[in-house]
């Protein structure tokens, strides 16, 4: 009963963090007139904030001395805030500039990218089901940069930063809270060096545009840092597989701001390019469970094998002196 208690508290968990990334685009057009490049640097001034607050609350210091004394490790966090810090900038100038949808792309072609990184980085072996869902989306991009009469780079940028994002991560293997902590020192910095420049050029709009802005530009931090507590939370609850398919609310919640909030134009070959890409995440979707399912299949018979070959323990003879 705790378990299953548990597991339900981390659904619950899974939905608020990834229906808070997905409602997001929502809250970026709050902020203007600021660019995306000076809420960018609010989001990582706020961020470090927001989570030198939860580390003094949770006490949690240790790390970041054996983190300083590993030169190798601080350099591959450092890439990995260059390239969050990408990821964020140009996903708040596509949602401020009316890219919504293209945006959402971007994270419904992620798992995608993530699979070829594995294979052309880690020398990952695919599945066949995986090499179709593969070339089904690369169908897609084809058939999207043909609607677009561009490639959809918005999409792509998105994708490939999140994804070469996710492998260093896994490199790293750093916990949640303590990654996004020293990302966000190593880019506190340039990013408070930029607002300062802000200020004495008389661009900076934190100030300019009256306390309610103010305070919105200074919320950039919770709204980073809460949904990541939220997955934190939701990652140690649930199995990995349901963690897989919780992420793509996110896109579809995107998705349909874009269409149904933004009014953003959709016409009939960038649906045919949208559907190639479901197709392929459902193909993508139903290997990953068929795998899984398979290998708990596997697991119980080997665990059954072993338990039907122990040898019994036998009753001690009896004693052949008189009694």
């Amino acid at each position: 009963m705790k378990a299953e208690n548990e597991q339900r508290t981390g659904l619950l968990y899974g939905f608020g963090a990834y229906g808070m990334w997905g409602l997001v685009p929502l809250f970026w057009p709050l902020l203007m007139p600021s660019g995306a490049i000076e809420i960018l640097a609010h989001r990582m001034v706020w961020s470090l904030a927001a989570v030198g607050i939860a580390l003094l609350a949770l006490r949690r210091w240790r790390w970041i001395g054996e983190l300083v004394r590993q030169p190798r490790k601080l350099g591959m966090t450092a890439l990995a805030a260059s390239v969050i810090s990408v990821n964020w900038g140009l996903y708040i100038w596509s949602v401020n500039n009316g890219h919504v949808v293209e945006a959402s792309l971007g994270y419904f072609i992620n798992p995608l990218v993530t699979i070829g990184l594995g294979v052309l980085v880690l020398g990952e072996r695919l599945r066949r089901a995986q090499w179709a869902a593969v070339g089904v989306g690369f169908a897609a991009v084809v058939v999207l940069a043909v609607g677009y009469g561009r490639p959809p780079w918005i999409s792509l940028v998105l994708a490939c930063s999140f994804a070469t994002y996710g492998l260093i991560k896994k490199k790293l293997d750093m916990g949640g809270l303590e990654s996004l902590s020293a990302e966000t020192a190593l880019l506190f910095p340039p990013a408070l060096g930029y607002l300062l420049w802000l200020g004495v050029e008389g661009r900076s709009t934190f100030a300019s545009q009256g306390l309610g802005h103010s305070a919105l530009l200074a919320s950039t931090g919770l709204v980073t840092a809460i949904p990541l507590v939220c997955f934190g939370a939701a990652a140690i609850r649930v199995p990995l597989s349901t963690l897989g398919l919780l992420q793509y609310l996110a896109p579809v919640f995107q998705f349909a701001l874009g269409v149904l909030y933004f009014h953003e134009a959709m016409p009939a070959e960038r649906w045919v390019g949208f559907g190639l890409v479901w197709v392929a995440l459902t193909v993508l979707t139903w290997d990953a469970l068929r795998t899984s399912r398979r290998s708990r299949a596997r697991l119980a018979g080997i665990e059954a094998a072993a338990a039907g070959t122990a040898a019994p323990v036998s009753a001690p003879a009896p004693s052949r002196e008189p009694a």
